[in-house]
């Protein structure tokens, strides 16, 4: 009773109000509040949703700081055992019918994981098929549970891996992509959003059809998840390839200063790929302002973790590549190249680097470009790359 009493003298109150000598003004007070109010609801509901975010994204730093110490030397990682495979877990379908906007906001709700049995997940961007598969399966068997496969072909393109292949059911929903255009960096950030949904992948390697892996499974898991740096190539270039692409109207977000360049194959971890899939402010700029001869592949990340997260990138790509060749292009490898020597010295041939504040030669664990025909001498050599058990 008592609460019908109370609705009942509100009534009254308002009924009151608009017969009194200001019913006009205070019905035009209301009109123009309600919406305002609607309007506030909105805006303080998705400022909730950004600090949510931003406290999970905390809380994840916190989880890593108290996981086991990072490894000191890269030189026996391979002999390091992974920790067991993990129990499949329920995760968003790789086809879906989300936007990349949607996608990223999917992302931003994920809960982060307190487990130490971390995942790496492999992002395969390609044009179509893989043609060395058969030698990323060698690579992956029986290690099931502690990698996640996502594979971003052309839309068009058709799959044929069987239901027994490690690639079966990894496609995920694509869009096309334009060598030189915005579109890679779009399908960059959709493949690491796709990774993100799932809260056991914690480092994620950009991969194209071209590229192989130099070493075995176990080696390539301990560097990567023990590692306390992302792997992004990014150097100041003066020349005109460099800093000649570099567009004033970009200024002040970004200066000639800022500007960096570096190879599109990344490695990084949660932290840094939650950021990439977050960015608008430097994206849009890209957009708008870097076109050819600007390559947004080869500037944007290289850029972005320069002004913003350099703390937490090393600086160097894990990628072999050889541009020894004058051209617009790297070196394309046949299968009459093959040879023990040339794998050994683009797995150990390069100038010592820096891994967890210590140097080693290890500074590579996969390589491009190797064309479809180098499969069969690859698999000859199977055992050189991934050891006897294979």
């Amino acid at each position: 009773m008592a609460d019908r009493h109370t609705r009942i003298t509100f009534l009254i109150k308002i009924l009151n109000l608009f017969h009194s000598k200001n019913s006009l003004f205070h019905l035009f007070i209301f009109l123009i509040g309600l919406p305002i109010g609607f309007i506030c609801s909105f805006y303080l509901q998705s400022f909730c949703t950004v600090v949510q975010a931003s406290i999970l994204s905390v809380f994840h730093s916190l989880s890593l700081a108290s996981s086991p110490p990072l490894l000191p030397h890269a030189d026996n990682l391979s002999s390091l055992t992974p920790p067991q495979p993990l129990q499949p877990n329920e995760k968003t379908p790789m086809m879906h019918n989300m936007s990349d906007e949607e996608l990223v906001k999917s992302v931003m709700e994920v809960s982060t994981t307190t487990t130490t049995s971390y995942k790496v997940a492999f992002m395969f961007l390609t044009p179509g098929p893989l043609p060395l598969s058969p030698l990323w399966e060698l690579f992956f068997k029986g290690h099931e549970g502690l990698f996640s496969i996502y594979v971003h072909p052309h839309p068009s393109y058709n799959d044929t891996f069987p239901q027994d292949s490690v690639f079966y059911g990894t496609r995920i929903t694509s869009q096309p992509v334009y060598w030189g255009d915005i579109s890679m960096i779009d399908a960059e950030r959709r493949m690491l959003a796709n990774a993100l949904l799932d809260p056991l992948n914690q480092r994620f390697v950009l991969l194209s059809d071209s590229c192989i892996p130099l070493f075995n499974f176990t080696t390539t898991y301990n560097y990567l998840v023990n590692s306390n740096l992302s792997y992004i190539a990014s150097f100041d270039d003066k020349r005109k390839s460099g800093r000649g692409r570099y567009n004033p109207q970009m200024a002040p977000n970004i200066t000639i200063q800022d500007w960096r360049k570096g190879s599109q194959w990344f490695e990084v971890n949660r932290d840094l790929a939650l950021a990439i899939v977050a960015d608008q402010n430097y994206y849009s700029l890209f957009k708008e302002y870097c076109h050819p001869p600007c390559y947004n592949d080869e500037h944007y990340l290289s850029t972005l973790v320069n002004i913003l997260y350099g703390r937490l990138n090393s600086n160097r790509t894990i990628t072999y590549v050889d541009w020894s060749i004058v051209g617009p292009h790297p070196r394309k490898f046949g299968g009459g190249e093959i040879t023990k020597d040339l794998l050994n010295s683009v797995r150990f041939g390069s100038t010592e680097c820096v891994y967890n504040d210590n140097t080693t030669p290890m500074c590579v664990l996969f390589a491009r470009k190797f064309a479809p025909s180098t499969l069969n001498p690859l698999l000859t050599f199977s055992s050189l790359l991934f050891g006897t058990n294979n």
